[in-house]
């Protein structure tokens, strides 16, 4: 085999291939002209309204859904500073308790323990 027919049946096959692909896109081409790029453009223009229509009330919903929590953060940050001062007050009542506490258990053992001497001389 010599070197021109080589290429004389490459030229061919690829000849072959282009005529394939020829008749592909003349197929591709008369479906466009048919109608089917109109119809397409038509679904996808439903698609772009519908998805603009979901977006918006969406976005109608985060905006009620946020100023409503925004108001619940800051009624819950109320009540976290009230509650803070409740704990305060409640803390300082605690502590005084605690004096008054050992301030009594201070003045009964030494009444305990004066009562004890008394009781001690007197045997004597």
């Amino acid at each position: 085999m010599s070197f021109a027919i080589l290429a004389n049946v490459l030229t061919m096959i690829f000849c072959m291939a282009v005529l394939v692909q020829s008749v592909r896109m003349m197929r591709s081409l008369r479906t466009v002209k048919d109608g089917a790029l109109t119809e397409t453009v038509a679904a996808l223009e439903k698609a772009t309204t519908g998805a603009r229509a979901v977006l918006s009330e969406m976005k109608a919903t985060l905006v009620t859904d946020c100023a409503q929590n925004a108001r619940v953060v800051e009624q819950a940050r109320g009540l976290r500073d009230e509650l803070s001062d409740m704990i305060g007050i409640a803390d300082a009542a605690c502590e005084r308790v605690v004096n008054v506490v050992s301030l009594a258990n201070a003045v009964r053992s030494s009444d305990a323990s004066h009562e004890e001497s008394e009781a001690e001389r007197e045997l004597a």
